[in-house]
């Protein structure tokens, strides 16, 4: 149970990392078309050029770790979600394909091809991410084999749809408030609009989503009777989402931005608490669900890789710390830039 309970922990970690990494450059993928100059549109791709296929690996590492740790629950996800997951696979492709290809011609149609490809997947992709998780939440049609009997029309319901939306706006925040970190000047200012527009849709959303969460899965709630220390999460998502604005207007963009990330990380932990210890909900039965425990490899299996953790994951960290170190401050245009 300890090494079960380890795994559920460490696939929510790489996911907390992932939606705060990547959120922002997908973020800033939404934004993209709000620039209005070819340089302010190339500045914004710039803050993100070193960083967002870094990003982009905790995503490949959650899947390859749910893979090896819980193959049940891996096997009904991606078989129930393949065509969502072939859509936002594509939507991944295009968003790097754009990021290269934009670059390659001076030619404005082209430029206007790629940046509308560039925003459009960023979109796509965001908004596949919280419908996918809005459909884990309240569970999906799973039977006693742990197939999933559902369609790719049954999972865009009501629930799931309001996921996307807020998944787009926390990312549009997201990559707003980065982007205000990044740029200087105009550049800066204008952006400056988009989080408090964003800010005020994420809020809206989270509000909604959170009462319809409740309407359509009450027991979501359980798990904060029997751990009352989960409310202080609660608390610091509060604290995290009121302090966004007054860094903003004190001028302290760095500040803002990690309170964002905070946030966002506390929403991914509320997320996984309200499924433990679940890791898919059947809506047919509580007794299809898929557990920590009857989705799992064997304790071998799951010891091995973690020993293995204990030596990447660290080196993962450093790596990205590293990365992000070296390339901090303002972006600046160069001749090697895209």
């Amino acid at each position: 149970m300890d090494l079960n309970l380890l795994w559920f922990v460490l696939l929510g970690a790489l996911l907390a990392g992932y939606a705060v990494l990547d959120g922002f450059d997908l973020g800033v993928g939404i934004l993209h078309l709000t620039a209005r100059t070819d340089t302010e549109r190339r500045l914004r791709i710039n803050s993100i050029g070193p960083l967002w296929d870094g990003n982009e690996v905790w995503l490949i590492t959650f899947g390859g770790a749910m893979f090896a740790a819980f193959p049940a629950a891996y096997a009904t996800v991606f078989s129930g979600f393949y065509t969502a997951f072939m859509l936002l696979l594509l939507a991944l492709i295009f968003r790097a394909v754009s990021i290269e290809f934009r670059s390659k011609r001076d030619a404005p149609s082209w430029r206007r091809l790629w940046d509308g490809s560039f925003s459009g997947a960023s979109l796509l992709a965001t908004f596949l991410f919280g419908c996918a998780a809005g459909n884990v939440q309240i569970g999906i049609p799973v039977d006693a084999a742990g197939v999933f009997t559902g369609s790719f029309l049954s999972l865009l319901r009501p629930y799931p749809v309001l996921a996307g939306v807020l998944a787009v706006a926390v990312a549009l925040t997201h990559g707003a408030l980065y982007l205000n970190l990044k740029m200087e000047g105009e550049p800066q200012l204008r952006v400056r609009r988009w989080i408090w527009r964003g800010y005020g849709l994420s809020l809206a959303c989270l509000l909604a989503a959170a009462l319809a969460l409740q309407a359509a899965r009450p027991q979501a709630a359980r798990n904060f009777a029997g751990r009352p220390w989960a409310w202080a999460v609660v608390a610091l998502l509060a604290l995290a989402l009121a302090n966004i604005p007054r860094a903003v207007r004190r001028s302290r963009p760095l500040v803002a931005f990690l309170c964002s990330s905070a946030a966002i990380a506390a929403l991914v932990f509320l997320f996984a608490f309200s499924l433990f210890p679940n890791l898919v909900i059947s809506s047919i039965s509580p007794e299809y669900n898929l557990t920590m425990v009857n989705a799992a490899s064997s304790p071998k299996t799951l010891g091995i890789m973690a020993v293995i953790a204990l030596v990447g994951m660290p080196l993962v960290i450093a790596y990205t710390a590293v990365v992000y170190w070296v390339f901090r401050g303002k972006t600046r245009l160069t001749e090697h830039s895209y």
